[in-house]
């Protein structure tokens, strides 16, 4: 039990809280009563964190897709960033090495008619994980996706993932996962034929639910 007045005024912060709430809190012990209203003043305060780290990283997209802008991009990341394109192994590490790789290789290699569709967005106590959908033509060469590519003028449809971990409110590295084999097959580079791989099926698949399951297989189980 809370004793001395340090602990009523504790017991009577926390009633407080649970009242503001909308908890019923007359059943409640003097420790219950704390331990409920820590409870809930850390799920306060994950909330908050999350929601600035989901604000920094939409404003970090945005600086790279929308605004074209590398100052504003670097302005949302920590001192040592680094970037990942896994598939492809692009990117850069360190604030120079990351600014550099946005400057020469990121953001003036966008195609104009890109577009991003998200699918979902899950949050983490350090991280954001975007899963979406991009499309584009490639027409001009895309260093960061297609590196040493010359432009096919192919329409691309590609799902991706983009996990963002942060050290307090700042990006601290960047992680992009998308099927190669998939981009590749696309831009007429990859023959399907024969060999296991989804091209544009894969974001339909995932936009609208369209085409069979199993097709790969070469049948459908019922049901």
């Amino acid at each position: 039990m809370a004793t001395g007045n340090g602990g009523e005024v504790r017991s009577e912060r926390a009633r407080t809280l649970l009242d503001a709430c909308g908890i019923e809190a007359g059943h409640l012990d003097e420790a219950a009563l704390v331990a409920r209203a820590e409870q809930i003043a850390d799920a306060v305060a994950r909330y908050r964190a999350s929601s600035a780290m989901t604000e920094t990283w939409d404003r970090h997209l945005s600086s790279e897709f929308d605004a074209h802008d590398v100052g504003a991009t670097m302005d949302t990341m920590v001192d040592d960033p680094y970037l990942l394109h896994v598939p492809v192994l692009t990117g850069g590490a360190g604030r120079d090495g990351v600014a550099r790789f946005y400057a020469d290789h990121f953001i003036p290699k966008i195609p104009a008619d890109w577009q991003i569709t998200p699918i979902s967005r899950t949050v983490g106590c350090d991280q954001v994980v975007d899963e979406m959908v991009t499309t584009f033509t490639h027409d001009i060469e895309i260093d960061f996706l297609l590196p040493r590519v010359p432009p096919t003028g192919r329409r691309v449809e590609i799902p991706i993932v983009a996990l963002g971990a942060f050290r307090g409110s700042e990006v601290r590295y960047e992680h992009i996962y998308w099927d190669q084999a998939s981009v590749l097959a696309q831009i007429g580079l990859l023959d399907q034929v024969g060999v296991p791989v989804a091209g544009v099926e894969q974001a339909r698949k995932l936009l609208d639910g369209t085409g069979p399951f199993n097709s790969l297989i070469g049948s459908e189980p019922p049901g």
